[in-house]
């Protein structure tokens, strides 16, 4: 939600499906193209919000395993590109802002909830 409004009412580029040039040139691997302004992806800011969110939170939890939502997040943006809905430029400044975002509030959670019985845990 944040993108849209911050980016894709200001930006207003058109998706790489809806723009007639590209048309002939490029494969489209889908039906119809959703309608509205492509850049930032949102679902590129979404997914490496959440991926940074449990990276920052879950960690110390998780160890190694804690980067497996960077590679699903990773997995998702290069398919919106893949199927041409979005251009890699509108992925990439996605997955910044929603890192960006994922950190903040990760930092913010931690500092003030964390996860006491997680600490815990881990001290014993």
């Amino acid at each position: 939600m944040g993108g849209t409004i911050l980016f894709k009412h200001n930006f207003h580029r058109p998706r790489p499906c809806l723009e007639p040039d590209l048309l002939f040139q490029a494969r489209l691997l889908i039906d119809q193209c959703s309608g509205g302004s492509s850049f930032i992806s949102n679902h590129a800011a979404n997914h490496f919000g959440m991926a940074t969110f449990f990276f920052i939170t879950f960690r110390s939890v998780l160890r190694k395993w804690a980067w497996i939502g960077f590679l699903w997040a990773g997995l998702i943006a290069y398919a919106q590109v893949y199927v041409g809905i979005h251009y890699p430029l509108d992925v990439v400044a996605g997955a910044v802002f929603g890192m960006t975002i994922g950190l903040l509030t990760g930092k913010l959670f931690n500092k003030r909830y964390g996860f006491v019985i997680f600490d815990n845990q881990l001290k014993a």
